[in-house]
């Protein structure tokens, strides 16, 4: 070996050196949290559909790797839904096809918007913002009756 392969190995393993420092110093010392869906407001602990009155409804809606929660909500024709969304991981998107609807699912914020379901069918919710290998499976329905 010469001196130059000897130069090459040592600034090589000094530089992983450096790098596993930075990592484990980072990992264990700086005590970040990720915030885990929404950690002030116990509603989205069990997402789900709640009537306010015969007509009005609250909805508080998690977005998961390949899911949301719940999944299929079933409201009254003419009602009014308050949507509370939110994210337990990475960020989604949440897209009613047929509706102007078109929201963004992050992990520790809350987005907010007002449906009015005047004809009855099935509205379909899909995620347009990539978020792993099942995300063609992340999907859910509204169904108006």
């Amino acid at each position: 070996m010469n001196k130059y392969e000897a130069r090459i190995i040592l600034l090589a393993g000094s530089t992983l050196c450096i790098f596993l420092f930075a990592l484990l110093y980072n990992a264990f010392s700086r005590k970040i949290d990720v915030p885990s869906c929404v950690p002030f407001n116990k509603s989205f602990e069990h997402p789900s559909l709640k009537q306010v009155d015969d007509k009005t409804y609250e909805l508080y809606l998690v977005a998961q790797m390949w899911s949301f929660t719940p999944d299929e909500i079933k409201v009254p024709a003419g009602s009014t839904v308050d949507l509370y969304l939110s994210s337990k991981d990475v960020v989604h998107g949440f897209n009613i096809v047929d509706k102007a609807v078109n929201l963004m699912a992050v992990p520790g914020a809350i987005n907010k918007t007002t449906l009015h379901f005047d004809k009855p069918g099935v509205y379909r919710i899909v995620c347009h913002e990539y978020c792993g290998v099942g995300h063609q499976n992340m999907l859910g329905k509204i169904l108006v009756q």
